[in-house]
């Protein structure tokens, strides 16, 4: 692991000290049923993390839609954050980043099919789900709800980042950490997540053993995989009410690209370095993870791409991004044509992805299975 990763300040231990005493007080009232978590009778998966920042929670929450939807109707859950609005919102046709929220905004686009709603009391938001008639919802998904004690899903899965995990990390303000290490107790799986795609046997060893899990816990490791470059504005097909699909553009081919690598995330890092493996000629404009672009940003991104030197040129964004630069105003046409969108899935390394989705399959079929003999 990367040890130059991990940032923590020593200095602000004894604020560290106080918010783990307070979260801890926290958790143990909900251990000691003072305060209750509600339980559901439908299959409820959540999905979050022990860290602030981005640990791969979308991409692993795409990877749980696509490994269910076509099985069953399934439903997607967030809080919507920084978004304009407040309370329980569904995702509709005439929904933006602006009104549910960057990433709910993805998967709504990349999963029409799939329900999205946002609510930031999650009780409130699944019972306004399972009072849907159309579709009737099988399954729902929490994206980024492991704090979110007030509900009590049926199976928990927690990412640690690879170059930071969260047994190197302490607690907030020092380190990155939301609450204490033993907070992974709940998890019935732990995923390393970002994990290069050339880690060693040995490796999988050491983490193994420092993440001191239970015998409950089932631990796997996954890494990211780019797809071709999408077009984030499509070219309309002329004489026609539709866009063009042969718009991709193959990562191999950008080898005489100069690039403007665009990003409102926690950490760019992981592309910067797949785009360096394709072309050198890469200037990176990072702004803060879920940044809203204003006026100005679109006028430094634009002079930005100008500078650069090459016959061929883009800007390459993030999908989450890209939600936010769909329908800004400040977005001239010029831009439009050059920006893509750099699709990330998930590969389960260790060719542990049939047991994985075997183990998700099957918790979902039980408890939809035990449900319809409860409704009988």
């Amino acid at each position: 692991m990367d040890e130059h990763f991990i940032k923590i300040h020593k200095w602000l231990y004894p604020a560290s000290w106080l918010y783990g005493a307070a979260v801890m007080m926290r958790n143990k009232l909900f251990d000691w049923e003072v305060l209750q978590s509600k339980r559901f009778d439908i299959p409820i998966i959540s999905v979050g993390n022990l860290a602030v920042g981005g640990t791969g929670k979308t991409p692993h929450t795409e990877y749980l839609i696509k490994s269910l939807c076509n099985q069953y109707n399934v439903a997607v859950l967030s809080r919507g954050y920084k978004r304009h609005t407040t309370g329980y919102v569904l995702a509709t046709p005439e929904s933006t980043a602006r009104s549910i929220g960057d990433e709910p905004y993805q998967m709504h686009q990349k999963f029409p099919s799939v329900t999205v709603a946002v609510d930031e009391k999650r009780c409130h938001g699944i019972e306004k789900l399972l009072a849907l008639q159309k579709p009737s919802i099988d399954v729902i998904l929490l994206d980024d709800a492991f704090q979110h004690r007030y509900v009590k899903p049926g199976l928990s899965i927690l990412l640690t980042d690879y170059h930071r995990l969260f047994c190197d990390d302490t607690l907030l303000p020092a380190g990155r950490l939301r609450e204490p290490i033993n907070g992974k107790n709940r998890a019935q799986i732990v995923i390393v997540t970002k994990c290069p795609q050339d880690i060693k046997p040995i490796d999988y060893n050491i983490i193994t053993k420092r993440l001191n899990l239970y015998p409950y816990q089932q631990l796997f490791f996954s890494s990211f995989r780019y797809g071709n470059l999408q077009p984030v504005f499509p070219r309309m097909i002329p004489n026609t009410d539709t866009t063009s699909a042969n718009n991709e553009i193959a990562l191999s081919s950008l080898t005489h690209t100069d690039i403007l690598l665009m990003t409102g995330i926690a950490s760019p890092a992981p592309i910067l370095e797949r785009l360096k493996d394709c072309t050198q000629q890469i200037d990176l404009l990072s702004f803060d993870d879920h940044h809203h672009f204003s006026h100005r940003d679109i006028q430094l991104i634009k002079a930005r791409f100008h500078k650069l030197k090459g016959e061929h040129r883009l800007i390459i964004t993030t999908e989450k991004d890209a939600t936010r630069l769909i329908n800004h105003p400040a977005l001239d046409k010029e831009l439009k044509p050059f920006i893509y969108a750099l699709p990330i899935e998930i590969e389960i390394l260790q060719n542990q992805q049939d047991k994985f989705n075997q183990h998700i399959i099957d918790y979902v079929r039980e408890n939809t299975r035990n449900r319809s003999l409860s409704e009988r």
